[in-house]
């Protein structure tokens, strides 16, 4: 399809420029030019045209254009095209778009769409509902997709349960590889839209093995299952959180694995698409977290909740830095005799901070990744403080230079280079025991590990500088 064979008329009129946020243009469906035509057409209500241009657009795309129109523009194509929009872009669609969408789409599209995925996509949907919406919409379904759903909406959030699919392909390990694909091409309704592993289930269905379909169309309709299935399945606990099975799957290399429930049936399976959002999710919370934000701060989100998502960490830096501002104020006296003091002395907290933020963030991470536990902290704490007291000499020895040179005060250079090498040493040092301490109280390290990292290089960094500067020069 040609792009400009869909665009309205030259001589339409077509929405302001500003009306369109910057979207990438490495794709032709979320460049400019498209959605100035999707405006046009949405603004002359031309539903035919608002349904030739999104078509043949994947789900995925078609959620982030939503997610670029204004909000008006987002309810008109919604009542346009809302019944013929692919159930996908539910699963898609994120932040304020996706609130939007789910007001504007009547429940029973909601629940014709909820139908036609799988069950960890329906769950995604049904638990982003309010609470009215979403019973309304689990009274619509059939019996069987409410009671799957149902059970695992009673999972915890971010658990196993919430992430698996409940559609399987299981069978016993005494059928042959003939019985097997027999019964794949019999019974459909059996078969999971997409699957990699077939499951071998002892009597109690208890996982006891898989079968990559690869492997399975290799060998001979006599080949016995129990025979060519791989033993000693990776097995995930149905309450396990997302992290330690992302985990897992990062590290077997997993295309697929067995949940169990607390009596080691098998109750679902996790693939490793549904894998590839929670690492990117975990990420993404991870580098937010370090900032002090959270995901209800992202571009798509609402100005409310963004300012509630921030607020609380900016009050605890308030406090924090005014404790920052109690360590000055101890060498007021000491400031007003030597101005320079009051010029080199955020040099100081910010190298420490910065050094210090760095360290914390490599043990953030390797503490995520189970690269960093007790087995190992010392050789790691080790390492990091001879980096620490070497980038601390040079960084000090350079800056000494500078100031000496500057004002011509020996003294004033070695107090300055002192103070900037013990707090880069104690940034290399706290960076890393703040979050291992965190994490050994079960508080996410990449929440609270910056504050705290922060606020103790400032302190130590101005009480350090002004109490050796209050010793020795003034």
């Amino acid at each position: 399809m040609v792009l400009e064979d869909q665009r309205p008329d030259q001589g339409a009129k077509t929405p302001e420029t500003s009306e369109v946020y910057d979207v990438p243009q490495t794709d032709v469906h979320l460049s400019k030019e498209f959605v100035h035509g999707l405006q046009g057409a949405l603004k002359a209500d031309d539903e035919a045209l608002v349904w030739v241009l999104l078509s043949d657009v994947h789900a995925a795309d078609v959620a982030d254009i939503l997610e670029v129109l204004s909000p008006g523009q987002r309810k008109k194509l919604i009542g346009l095209i809302g019944a013929r929009l692919d159930p996908e872009v539910l699963r898609e669609i994120e932040g304020e778009a996706q609130d939007d969408l789910y007001e504007h789409m009547p429940n029973d599209q909601i629940a014709d769409a909820v139908t036609d995925m799988e069950t960890d996509d329906a769950v995604y949907v049904i638990e982003e509902l309010d609470e009215d919406d979403r019973a309304d919409v689990l009274r619509k379904l059939a019996a069987d997709d409410r009671v799957a759903i149902e059970e695992s909406l009673s999972y915890p959030e971010d658990s196993a349960g919430r992430l698996m699919q409940r559609q399987l392909f299981s069978i016993p390990e005494f059928w042959t590889v003939g019985q097997t694909i027999d019964f794949l091409r019999t019974d459909n309704d059996a078969i999971p839209e997409d699957f990699y592993d077939v499951f071998v289930v002892d009597p109690a269905h208890r996982p006891v093995g898989t079968v990559p379909l690869s492997r399975l169309m290799r060998n001979g309709r006599a080949a016995n299952i129990g025979d060519i299935m791989d033993k000693d399945p990776y097995l995930i606990n149905v309450q396990a959180d997302q992290e330690e099975v992302a985990y897992k799957f990062t590290k077997y290399h997993l295309i697929s694995a067995s949940v169990v429930d607390d009596a080691q049936r098998l109750v679902g399976v996790i693939t490793v698409d549904d894998i590839v959002d929670v690492i990117e999710e975990e990420a993404e919370e991870d580098i937010l977290a370090l900032a002090g934000v959270t995901d209800e701060s992202g571009v798509n989100e609402n100005f409310i909740e963004i300012t509630r998502s921030r607020f609380a960490w900016l009050f605890v830096n308030l406090a924090t830095a005014a404790l920052a501002s109690a360590v000055i104020a101890l060498f007021g006296a000491t400031m007003e005799q030597l101005i320079a003091l009051a010029v080199l002395m955020p040099i100081v907290a910010s190298m420490g901070g910065n050094a210090g933020i760095q360290t914390m963030t490599v043990a953030v991470r390797a503490i995520a990744t189970k690269e960093l536990s007790s087995t190992n902290a010392v050789r790691v704490m080790n390492r990091e403080l001879l980096a620490a007291i070497l980038n601390g000499a040079l960084l000090a020895a350079i800056a000494g230079v500078v100031v000496y040179l500057w004002q011509g005060n020996h003294t004033l250079a070695v107090v300055f280079s002192a103070a900037m090498l013990f707090n880069v040493f104690v940034a290399g040092l706290f960076g890393l025991l703040v979050p291992m301490a965190l994490h050994k109280m079960k508080i996410d390290p990449a929440i609270a590990s910056t504050v705290f990292v922060t606020t103790i290089t400032d302190v130590v960094g101005f009480f350090v500088f002004l109490g050796l500067a209050h010793l020795y020069i003034v």
